[in-house]
């Protein structure tokens, strides 16, 4: 590689550095970053310049630090082989549009073939378990919500349903509970699939994907906002049972809404089914059969894109997932390909038992939703009044008129909390990316003793080697993206 190749204006400057490029560095994977080019690898002229990498008497510390400025990769590798260096090294993220979050993968690369790949993960801790257990049992929603912030209900869910197993208090929730937290979630596995789909296509070129995508993304969140307040983090979902009823014009919004979003879901699978770009990209890319699934603890549409039908609303439902009647969607490629048709068809089926929900809750008259054992139900009895959201007048006056009992049992639930006996449980939802659990330890009092999660993102992560070694770099985008990772819950 000589100097003219480095330099655009074709001037011989033996001085001259080539412009470091802070999107893609090549180095040693001992190497921080990317200065400059040491004078022994050839890459850049003058031989004055100093090594940054070197001891001090010149030499290289370890290894040798190649500088890529962009599409000099074929050059780069002839460089390395002709001075016996067997392999580059090249760090992908943390800040990469296409590692979905702060994600670093630290690739080895023979040429554009990928000979190692490795996850650099933590870049987003938050230590949301450890701040915990310096919370009582009903503030852990607010936390927990904001693990993966794709999909913040179903860590509501698994999180309240383990802490009412402790309380020995499932068979108590009234129906209406389960029948809108299953509403919520469904509409929230929409929500989160569209995002996977839609920042899947944009990595790969299909914009109108995006466009699509969002749009419909944002059909759910308004309707996901008129319910809970918010768009995300809601917060909604209680130890119990929730935090209110469905507000006036909820269902009539979702009955409304739900065409929009059933041909938003079409014009995604006509872009996407059929497209040759697409198809080339993600057929037989990131493999990996059921062997490999089970061996890795894979879960999600990772899994049923190998042909299992393992979903847990079928094989041990919870919040009455048994009455709905809807399909296991399986695909048989083993391929980030199936799994794009997986979280296509999942949409449908899960808008159809959204339809089934409203069906139901139309039919049934309005019931309570709260556990009525009041030294555990959360006594705000929530309200939207001019204020906005703030107790209802009827609960500020019966405690702050009529009941001391009242007052100071309000006071005492919500500085203190109640305590749940001590145990440990196990509670485990079906997430949009798989097996979502939460595992809580209570040693009798008002907070949790351990409070640790069982992330689907953080244990699908361990298939990146197995999905991207022996594959060509570009394969390496398609095959995270098919994993569908949220950062944010593998590093909580």
């Amino acid at each position: 590689m000589s100097d003219q190749t480095l330099d655009p204006r074709g001037v011989d400057d033996p001085h001259r550095r080539p412009a470091a490029d802070p999107a893609i560095a090549a180095a040693d994977p001992a190497s921080p970053g990317d200065v400059g080019a040491s004078p022994a690898t050839g890459i850049s002229g003058g031989t004055d310049d100093a090594d940054p990498y070197g001891l001090s008497d010149g030499g290289p510390a370890e290894g040798r630090v190649f500088t890529a400025s962009g599409g000099d990769w074929d050059e780069i590798a002839e460089e390395a082989s002709e001075l016996g260096e067997e392999r580059i090294v090249v760090n992908m993220g943390p800040q990469h549009p296409s590692t979905h979050g702060v994600l670093r993968l630290i690739l080895e690369l023979d040429g554009e073939t990928v000979t190692e790949a490795r996850c650099g993960i933590g870049y987003l801790h938050t230590g949301i378990e450890k701040t915990m257990e310096f919370r009582t049992w009903t503030q852990g929603v607010t936390l927990c919500t904001r693990m993966d912030y794709l999909t913040p209900l179903f860590q509501e869910v698994a999180y309240c349903r383990g802490v009412e197993r402790l309380l020995g208090i499932e068979d108590q929730i009234p129906e209406r509970v389960d029948v809108i937290r299953v509403l919520l979630m469904e509409l929230n596995r929409v929500s989160s699939h569209i995002v996977a789909l839609a920042t899947g296509g944009m990595e790969i070129g299909a914009l109108t994907v995006m466009t699509v995508g969002f749009r419909m993304r944002e059909r759910i969140l308004k309707i996901l906002e008129l319910i809970t307040g918010l768009r995300m983090n809601h917060g909604f979902i209680r130890p119990g049972g929730l935090a209110q009823d469905l507000p006036p014009g909820a269902l009539d919004m979702i009955t409304d809404t739900l065409p929009d979003v059933y041909q938003d879901v079409s014009d995604v699978e006509g872009l996407s089914n059929e497209n040759p770009v697409v198809r080339s990209r993600l057929v037989d890319v990131g493999y990996l059969d059921l062997t490999g699934c089970m061996a890795l603890g894979i879960t999600g549409p990772v899994l049923r894109a190998t042909g299992l039908p393992h979903d847990l609303r079928r094989s041990q439902p919870y919040c009455g997932y048994e009455h709905y009647e809807f399909d296991v969607v399986t695909w048989d490629t083993c391929d980030a390909y199936g799994r794009m048709r997986i979280r296509i068809e999942e949409m449908r089926q899960s808008l159809r038992i959204v339809e089934q929900c409203v069906k139901r809750l139309r039919d049934t008259p309005p019931g309570p939703v709260m556990v009525a054992d009041r030294k555990i139900a959360w006594p705000a009895q929530l309200a939207i009044a001019s204020d906005g959201m703030g107790n209802s007048l009827e609960h500020i006056r019966e405690i702050m008129g009529q009941s001391m009992e009242a007052l100071i049992h309000h006071f005492k639930l919500v500085t203190e909390g109640f305590r749940v006996p001590p145990g440990q449980v196990y509670s485990a939802v079906e997430s949009a990316r798989g097996e979502l659990a939460a595992h809580l330890v209570s040693d009798g009092g008002t907070k949790p003793y351990r409070a640790h999660f069982r992330d689907p993102s953080f244990v699908n992560l361990q298939a990146v080697a197995a999905m991207c070694e022996g594959g060509q770099v570009a394969d390496v985008v398609a095959a995270v993206a098919s994993l569908d990772p949220v950062m944010g819950g593998v590093d909580r």
